[in-house]
């Protein structure tokens, strides 16, 4: 699955807002990468800057009053460097977003063929009948009956899952390279939340996409994950194979993440507390006055390096520091089951 040169290399990556209340830092340098054919889940309760970080990745936070600062390569392109035409002919094309809800992504004055065959020319010299061709074959690919005869059709004649699937099509246009699906499953019913899963699937195979996925679904997470990147207050907390998250999560905010399933904590309650002022961090590390196991050395300088706890799954927290003990927070962690109870809200 790895390749030499990551699809995606994002580094330090920091989004900050101007707002009435000064200065809001939404993502606060963070890094990851996607590989081609990689599904890549970046998890973490609302408010975390998970939609934000993907949402930076190509521009598409609006600045002002957004400011993004990083790199952010893709195929070895800086995106982040490039001029908006530049970025334009990768945007919508070789990358490519489906967003939370399909009910505002679309323009419901239009039909959903239309909408298909803008998104593709725009990127392509094509002519009508050709476009009309490709969105047909789009729309039977992600599976809607009849394809040709709703091609005529406007979005509210189409049902929830029926809406994602167009958006799925729209979003294959390009045959794009990288795929960022911001909670692409969140309105739908567990029935059509599967069938979405496997069609993205499907497709991940056959284009050999890479996938960076937004959810704070943690059934869904153990269903399609490669890796994990668990992300609070803008930060990086955990990240690793999945089987390494769920089976031995090694921060104590992605332990309480987990605890939150009822067949593995029971506490449905969610976590105590609230997040932190994004206005105004605080020092050390974010998720210190949440966490069970806070000590001085939390609540001083900058967020705890990351540390290498197993080979691939780093954690950002003293505890992993020489000279602490790990057991504190290790001791009486259980392997764990992935369940398909939700966590948290939709909104980020």
């Amino acid at each position: 699955m790895s390749t030499a040169e990551p699809l995606l290399e994002v580094e330090d990556l920091t989004t900050t807002f101007s707002t009435d209340d000064g200065e809001l830092m939404a993502v606060d340098g963070i890094d990851f990468s996607v590989d081609s054919g990689e599904t890549v889940c970046i998890v973490g309760e609302s408010g975390s800057g998970k939609t934000v970080a993907t949402e930076s990745i190509t521009r598409i936070v609006k600045s002002p009053p957004g400011h993004v600062e990083g790199s952010v390569r893709f195929k070895g392109q800086d995106l982040l460097e490039m001029s908006e035409p530049e970025l334009r002919d990768i945007r919508g094309y070789e990358i490519a977003h489906i967003f939370q809800n399909p009910q505002e992504a679309m323009n419901h004055c239009y039909t959903v063929g239309w909408q298909i065959m803008e998104a593709l020319q725009i990127h392509r010299d094509v002519s009508n009948e050709e476009a009309r061709a490709k969105a047909v074959d789009l729309l039977d690919k992600v599976g809607i009956a009849n394809a040709s005869s709703r091609f005529d059709d406007h979005p509210h004649e189409f049902s929830g899952g029926q809406k994602q699937r167009v958006m799925i099509a729209m979003a294959l246009v390009g045959d794009p390279d990288l795929l960022i699906a911001d909670e692409p499953t969140t309105a739908l019913d567990v029935t059509v939340q599967a069938q979405i899963l496997r069609l993205l699937d499907d497709l991940q195979e056959e284009f050999d996409m890479g996938i960076l996925f937004v959810t704070h679904d943690l059934g869904v997470v153990a269903e399609i994950a490669d890796r994990i990147i668990v992300m609070y207050a803008g930060k990086v907390m955990e990240r690793g194979g999945v089987l390494d998250i769920f089976d031995h999560p090694a921060h104590p905010y992605t332990q309480q993440l987990l605890n939150c399933l009822p067949d593995i904590g029971g506490n449905t309650g969610g976590i105590p507390g609230k997040l932190p002022d994004p206005h105004d961090p605080p020092d050390g590390c974010r998720f210190a006055a949440r966490c069970d196991h806070t000590i001085d050395a939390c609540r001083t300088g900058q967020q705890p390096e990351e540390v290498e706890v197993n080979p691939g799954q780093k954690a950002s927290c003293v505890y992993y520091r020489p000279a602490h003990d790990d057991s504190v927070i290790r001791d009486g962690i259980q392997n764990t089951e992935p369940d398909t109870t939700e966590v948290g809200s939709a909104d980020d």
